[in-house]
């Protein structure tokens, strides 16, 4: 009769352990990103937004890690003080060191980021306020006045023109930055007109250290 007692018991203890462990999972949130290309071949990269009738679509899900929640410390309950001594020639006890209070410091806004146009109107998100030159495409024309198809190539140095995005729109555009890194990291971005590479580790980095963190 006991041993017929134990084994639903011990059925019940192991269950409440799965829930425990199913409650302790960390939650994760999605980002969906599409690839699309037109029908002239362009292709773009979307962060949310699925492809425009007629576009051919590919979509992707990437796993963002969510911050762990936090949790309170526990109360500490001062002692009782404890009742004065009697009148005696005793030692008085030393004074203890008040321990220094740590103050978090606040958190700072995000670096400066610039909107930045090409030569043929491609806008992309920058930290440099001046990236580097790029080579636009001159037409070659031969000895006769057509153009060259021998394969004769040339091309004018380029400077994009870049503006600063106001401080009030800062957090939003590195957010943007962090999504176009993600989509490039899944799907690759060899004709972003960024001629920097863009890490995600480095742009998450920038916005938990800020004051954008939520």
């Amino acid at each position: 009769m006991r041993a017929a007692g134990k084994a639903p018991r011990r059925a019940f203890v192991a269950m409440m352990g799965l829930l425990a462990c199913m409650a302790m999972a960390p939650a994760s949130a999605q980002v969906v990103i599409y690839r699309c290309t037109d029908a002239s071949g362009a292709v773009t990269l979307q962060s949310g937004t699925p492809c425009a009738k007629g576009s051919k679509q590919q979509k992707r899900v990437m796993e963002t890690p969510q911050p762990p929640a936090f949790v309170p410390a526990p109360a500490i309950v001062a002692p009782a003080p404890a009742p004065a001594p009697a009148p005696m020639d005793v030692p008085t006890p030393p004074t203890p060191t008040p321990v220094a209070e740590i103050v978090e410091a606040p958190r700072q806004p995000p670096p400066a980021l610039y909107e930045c146009r090409t030569w043929d109107k491609q806008r992309y998100l920058s930290e440099d306020a001046q990236p580097p030159p790029r080579c636009a495409p001159l037409q070659v024309t031969g000895l006769d006045g057509q153009g060259d198809s021998a394969g004769g190539l040339a091309c004018q140095r380029m400077e994009d023109q870049c503006q600063r995005i106001p401080d009030a729109r800062l957090c939003e555009a590195w957010q943007q930055r962090l999504h176009d890194a993600q989509a490039a990291s899944a799907f690759g971005a060899p004709d972003s007109p960024d001629p920097r590479p863009v890490d995600v580790a480095h742009v998450r980095g920038i916005l938990e250290a800020s004051n954008c963190a939520p």
